[in-house]
């Protein structure tokens, strides 16, 4: 036997669906029609969808277009031979609507809980239209609500002025510490919960508020749980005639905000008490530096070397501290040159920088001149204190003007670059690691001949460090610029180079010594000094302000 569609038996049963379907498209909600498949014995065995409403989403959440055409049996198994299956017969049967639930409608394969439904079916033509709403999306707009009330911790109060009967919502309730099981707060009672300081302001709003005129205030009031900053923003709204029917306030507990503020104000306050007390640090650092670590105005001669030394200061006025240099005689008739640099920037550093190029100077005047032996002392010291270890790189060389060799260690330190008539390299680097790091670490040394026309360069990694570019990149600018110089041959290589070099590390201070050897018709250099003696310079200026020294304008130097 085959199953017939109750439609089939009814001429024009095609466009009486049709003009159904038109119908429910322009019907808001939840709105199928059901025609009855029959048994040719007349009974109803199924029903199935044959216009629905575009709002419609059924229990799956599946769409008025992909509902139309199916089988009640096939697709909502779950509902055959219950309630509403029950009332789909007795509606088609004898045409009395009737409404069912809510009640629960359990989804099949699904991690969903059941959903509550109202149906309301009635009796159209040769089918059964069926209206439902979902139960538990009633209190959703509530629920909503009360969610953005508590997450803005804001509540209203809406006042009926002819009847003077006032509602709260939850949250306001909440903000005033009031059992919301008792009736609102009057506004006498309020008045009295506002600070003493703030009740003349709440007054001249109530006044505004009489007036039926709009209210933006904020005042203190004192509840249970302390006191606390309320906005209030109250409108009147009027009738057709101008008359004031109701008054809505919305309330904002904005304690946290100001208690914020507040804070934020005191934390800006110590932040610049702060900074005024960095920048005098800042400025006792480059007095410091200024004192301990002259700089030569124009190259100076050494035992067959000439020496230029450039001090570029960080731009940044709290990065100044530890670079540091020595460019001396010892006392075998040998010239050692150092450059250092202290980890860490400010008073401490410069501190440890002083120590430590202090120290240098007396282990060269008394101990030896041998750059492993130094690096060993220097070490030393810095793990002879109780406080926490210093770390500091340094690189020592020593030139021996009688054989033109020169001698040289590090510690973790930039290897020195040589240019040669064109050409520059890094010295290859002896084994030595950080001072500070280890108590008793072992420091080689490399030996290499220097001559005439040969430019040695020791320096800092502020040369070549910077954010807005790599290491490498910042090594290449400074071996581009050697390169040059000495494939020019200029008369003054030592002052062109310091010309060169002219442009501050905004994070970081720089120390540049630039050594040549001197051929022999240059020996007859000004008396033997060394680059540790103080010189005059003005000590009135942060190191920031400092202006480097500039080269010999005439070149007399002989840079």
């Amino acid at each position: 036997m085959t199953d017939t569609s109750a439609s089939a038996r009814h001429a024009g049963d095609v466009d009486w669906t049709t003009a159904v379907q038109e119908m429910l498209d322009a019907v808001p909600g939840n709105h199928v029609l059901m025609l009855p498949v029959l048994h040719p014995s007349g009974e109803v065995r199924d029903y199935w969808i044959a216009a629905a409403s575009p709002d419609t989403v059924d229990a799956y959440g599946r769409t008025a277009d992909e509902i139309i055409g199916v089988r009640i049996r096939e697709d909502y198994g779950e509902a055959v031979d219950g309630p509403v299956w029950t009332a789909f017969r007795d509606v088609y049967v004898d045409g009395v609507p009737r409404t069912v639930g809510p009640f629960p409608y359990p989804r099949r394969n699904s991690d969903l809980p059941p959903a509550q439904f109202t149906v309301t079916l009635r009796r159209v033509g040769a089918g059964v239209l069926n209206t439902y709403t979902r139960a538990d999306d009633m209190g959703r707009t509530d629920e909503r609500i009360a969610l953005t009330e508590r997450l803005a911790n804001l509540g209203w109060g809406e006042r009926h002025i002819p009847t003077d009967n006032t509602s709260w919502s939850d949250q306001l309730y909440q903000i005033f510490d009031h059992d919301s099981a008792e009736e609102p707060l009057t506004d006498e009672e309020i008045e009295a919960l506002v600070v003493p300081a703030d009740r003349a302001l709440f007054r001249r709003a109530q006044d505004r508020v009489r007036q039926a005129r709009p209210v933006d205030v904020t005042f203190r009031i004192h509840v249970r749980s302390g006191v606390k900053h309320i906005r209030a923003v109250s409108e009147t709204v009027s009738d057709v005639h101008g008359r004031p029917l109701r008054m809505v306030t919305v309330v904002q507990d904005i304690t946290a905000r100001v208690t914020s503020g507040t804070r934020l104000a005191s934390v800006e306050r110590q932040l610049t008490e702060h900074q005024q007390s960095l920048a005098a640090e800042n400025l006792l650092v480059a007095q410091l530096q200024q004192i301990i670590l002259p700089i030569p105005v124009v190259p100076i001669d050494l035992r067959g070397l000439r020496v230029a030394v450039r001090y570029l200061p960080a731009e940044e006025a709290n990065r100044i501290g530890g670079d540091w240099y020595h460019a001396g005689p010892a006392l075998d008739g040998s010239v050692v040159i150092a450059v250092g640099d202290v980890a860490g920037h400010g008073i401490r550093s410069a501190a440890t920088m002083a120590q430590m190029r202090s120290a240098l100077t007396t282990l060269i005047a008394t101990a030896t001149a041998d750059p492993a032996e130094l690096l060993r002392y220097l070490n030393r010291l810095l793990h002879s204190g109780d406080e926490p270890t210093d770390l500091a790189t340094v690189v020592v060389a020593r030139y021996d003007p009688s054989t033109g060799e020169l001698q040289w260690a590090q510690a973790g330190h930039p290897a020195p670059l040589r240019t040669r008539e064109g050409n520059t390299t890094e010295l290859a680097r002896p084994a030595g690691i950080m001072l500070g790091v280890l108590p008793d670490p072992v420091f080689e040394t490399n030996t290499l001949p220097v001559r005439p026309g040969d430019l040695l360069v020791f320096y800092t990694d502020g040369l070549i460090e910077r954010r807005d570019r790599g290491i490498d990149e910042g090594l290449q600018s400074v071996i581009s610029i050697l390169n040059r110089l000495s494939a020019e041959r200029r008369p003054a290589p030592l002052a062109d180079l310091l010309a060169q070099l002219d442009r501050a590390n905004p994070n970081d201070d720089t120390c540049v010594v630039a050594v040549r050897p001197l051929p022999a018709d240059e020996h007859s250099a000004p008396p033997l000094q060394t680059m540790a003696a103080p010189t005059p310079m003005a000590t009135s200026g942060a190191v920031r302000s400092f202006t480097p020294p500039a080269r010999d304008p005439a070149g007399a130097s002989g840079g």
